[in-house]
Parts: C-alpha cells; sequence; structure tokens
C-alpha cells in the first residue's frame, strides 16, 4: 500500500503541493490528473524519493520512505 499523509512540498513561498491525503493498495492501479502545474510530477517525484516533502509523510508497506528510504525500495 502507498500512502501519502498531508503530503506538501513548497518551493519558497510557492506551494507545488498541499495537503495530499491519499491510499492506493497494493495490486491497485492509480492515476494522476490534473492541469500544467497542478503538482502531479512533484507529488509522484516525492513518492520516488527524488524529491524530500517539506511536511507530511509517504509510507510504502507501512515504510515511511523519508525517514528510512533504502527500506522501502
Amino acid at each position: 500500500m502507498i500512502r501519502l499523509t498531508a503530503l506538501s512540498k513548497r518551493y519558497g513561498s510557492f506551494t507545488a503541493v498541499n495537503g495530499i491525503d491519499l491510499s492506493v493498495p497494493h495490486g491497485e492501479l492509480f492515476g494522476f490528473l490534473g492541469p500544467n502545474g497542478a503538482g502531479k510530477t512533484t507529488t509522484l517525484r516525492m513518492i520516488a524519493g527524488i524529491l524530500r516533502p517539506t511536511a507530511g509523510r509517504i509510507e510504502i508497506a507501512g515504510i515511511d520512505i523519508v525517514v528510512d528510504p533504502s527500506a522501502a525500495k
């Protein structure tokens, strides 16, 4: 399962992602849709561990990837 809790990303005063809460069960397909600049790529980069969130949690199979990124891989 992938779980995002109050996930946010800011670049200075610009908020790219603001407080996303999401749960995707194991085996389920999920997609992000939205206009340019909505935060889709930023969110996926945080889930992949490429970007560090400003606030919130990202859990993959119950492991917080910000706290222990190598365990989630």
